[in-house]
């Protein structure tokens, strides 16, 4: 097997754009990167690793630097340098371990292992092939495949490998990169932030390599995460065919100003270099580090805030667990009293909070039940896609058969007991009148196609109803006609996907009283303004896809939300709206 570049050719490889300029001799190496006499020396091994099942076919140096100061007492804290063989070098580069070292002893640093990876090759088989270089796949493409490639087989291979234990406490960890690294390191804690707190990023390729352009309007948009970040880069940075470096490192550091985050930017008058970062490490690992172990807490804002989605969130309030083991948790719905009521869907239950808030079982048998809403006579609408119908519980717990042979999904009832009801599997918006009559008032076509129509929902002035396509980054739009027909039917809110996925997931919805639509996602809960516009998405209540939401508590002041097996709740800012009680709606900024 042909043996791949070693790491520090790799690093080189990432400043091929670099544009010749002077260079600044204030940019040297100082004190702190030097050995002193009487700091205790860590220790630099290195291995290959290999036999990846996230990033298959892999293989890449790895170097691990464990300082003097660890004894095994307790979990040592852990810095994660991409590009890593131009880190843990110690006679050129950055000089990490003995940065490291430096400050560790004087008390800058915790006792922090260092971990210093290259990115991953795919070996050629002989002489006459080429390997297959992965470091734009893994460092500039967003989503979390790469953070998870780091949390769930690089940490533990190293603790294995070297007999350690690495603190899981996100406070305790941080990641580091320059170039396609440093966006690298940013992207790492930005979609697992669980994992991460602390990141630095040199001259970050916040460019259209493969789409990290985008990052600077997801950090306006998505609600504050707990990081910190140092970020650096050069007056001189490269512009070539993805984008202009230096603008678009100031366009991420002016979003996480606006929303709050604990960040720092330094700019110097370098090119596409490395010289100012290395030059810079131990300021950058001092402020990351400073205040340790004081959690990194995220920002909350609040009304007049710069940050627009705390406007929705209580910044008193977290997501907090209401019931958890369930086959499938969805399609919450609640009483004129605020109640809710949820189903499990393969368990065939519905259940209801007790007065206590906790979940009991309100109706067994329920036909497999995925759809939920009250009516305007104060029965408890349900789909049963295992029986074909639709049927309803009285205020008495009986169930009446409202109609047959249907396959329904989710639900929603009009102030006048009209019904609409979504058909997935033949593309179908379907309506029942008053006189319980059915007929369909949208079938998809070619020119206008609801790949799959998941969840539907009427604004609170019963003008329009609103459909998710689950399978693309719509939620489509229908006026109501005076007979109750659908007319007009577009795809009008514009979701964000996550950058893996070219679908958004989008399921369940709900209204709050200005007419914002809560729209639950992979990517979290996105907040969409009348004209139909993301203007914020917040966080997931744990990591995977949120799959329905409405608005119920005392006041209608609380956001439930279902995810797999979990009900979680959060008390919000903005006041939710009972479906069937029509209101008027605030002219909305255009």
């Amino acid at each position: 097997m042909k043996k791949f570049l070693p790491g520090a050719l790799m690093l080189l490889s990432s400043l091929v754009f670099a544009q010749q300029i002077p260079q600044n001799p204030a940019y040297v190496l100082g004190p702190d990167s030097q050995p002193k006499p009487g700091v205790p020396k860590g220790k630099v091994s290195r291995f290959d690793f290999t036999g990846s099942r996230i990033l298959p076919g892999t293989t890449r140096s790895v170097s691990v630097y464990v300082p003097a100061q660890y004894d095994g007492s307790r979990p040592a804290c852990v810095m994660i340098f991409q590009d890593g063989s131009g880190y843990a070098n110690e006679t050129g580069g950055t000089r990490a371990p003995i940065v490291m070292d430096n400050l560790i002893a004087e008390g800058s640093m915790p006792v922090t292992i260092g971990i210093f990876v290259d990115p991953g090759v795919t070996p050629a088989l002989n002489d006459s092939q080429m390997a297959r270089y992965h470091r734009s796949l893994e460092y500039d493409g967003l989503g979390d495949t790469y953070a998870r490639f780091l949390i769930e087989e690089l940490v533990p291979e190293v603790e294995r490998r070297y007999s350690v234990k690495i603190s899981a406490n996100p406070d305790d960890r941080g990641v580091a990169g320059g170039s396609s690294g440093g966006i690298a390191a940013f992207n790492a804690a930005w979609e697992r932030p669980d994992s991460f707190h602390r990141v630095i990023s040199y001259i970050g390729s916040f460019t259209n390599l493969r789409g990290g352009d985008t990052l600077a309007d997801m950090i306006r948009k998505v609600e504050p995460k707990p990081l910190r970040i140092f970020m650096q880069d050069g007056s001189n940075d490269q512009s070539i065919y993805s984008g202009a470096w230096f603008p678009a490192n100031q366009l991420v550091f002016g979003s996480l100003e606006y929303a709050g985050y604990d960040a720092k930017f330094v700019v110097g008058t370098e090119g596409h270099s490395g010289r100012h970062g290395s030059s810079i490490l131990p300021e950058a690992l001092r402020w990351v580090w400073r205040g340790y172990p004081k959690p990194i807490v995220a920002s909350k804002g609040g009304p007049g805030a710069r940050h627009y989605v705390t406007d929705f969130l209580d910044p008193d309030h977290d997501w907090e667990l209401v019931g958890q083991g369930y086959g499938m948790a969805e399609a919450p719905a609640v009483d004129k009293d605020g109640t809710l009521y949820f189903a499990d869907s393969k368990a065939s239950k519905i259940y209801k909070l007790a007065g206590d808030g906790k979940p009991v079982v309100y109706k067994d048998n329920t036909g497999g039940a995925t759809g939920l809403m009250f009516g305007p006579d104060g029965r408890l609408y349900a789909t049963q896609p295992a029986r074909k119908r639709i049927v309803a519980y009285t205020t008495a717990g009986a169930e009446v058969v409202v109609a047959t042979a249907v396959d329904a999904r989710d639900i929603a009832v009009t102030s006048q007991g009209v019904i609409y009801f979504t058909d997935p599997a033949a593309r179908r918006i379907w309506m029942l009148g008053a006189d319980r009559k059915k007929s369909v008032v949208f079938q998809s076509t070619p020119e206008n196609n609801i790949t799959f129509p998941a969840s539907l929902r009427l604004t609170p002035d019963e003008h329009l109803l609103n459909v998710t396509d689950r399978d693309s980054r719509w939620v489509w739009s229908f006026q109501i006609a005076e007979d109750h027909s659908l007319r007009y039917g577009m795809a009008f809110h514009h979701l964000e996907a996550p950058d893996e996925a070219t679908v958004t997931g989008a399921a369940g919805m709900a209204t709050d009283t200005t007419g914002h639509l809560f729209v639950a996602t992979k990517l979290g809960i996105q907040i969409c303004d009348q004209p139909g516009r993301v203007v914020g998405i917040i966080r997931k209540p744990e990591s995977g896809a949120v799959t329905s939401v409405v608005f119920g508590g005392p006041g209608l002041h609380t956001l439930y939300a279902t995810t797999g097996d979990r009900v979680y709740s959060r008390v919000v800012r903005r006041t939710g709206v009972l479906p069937w009680v029509p209101a008027k709606l605030p002219r909305p900024q255009l």
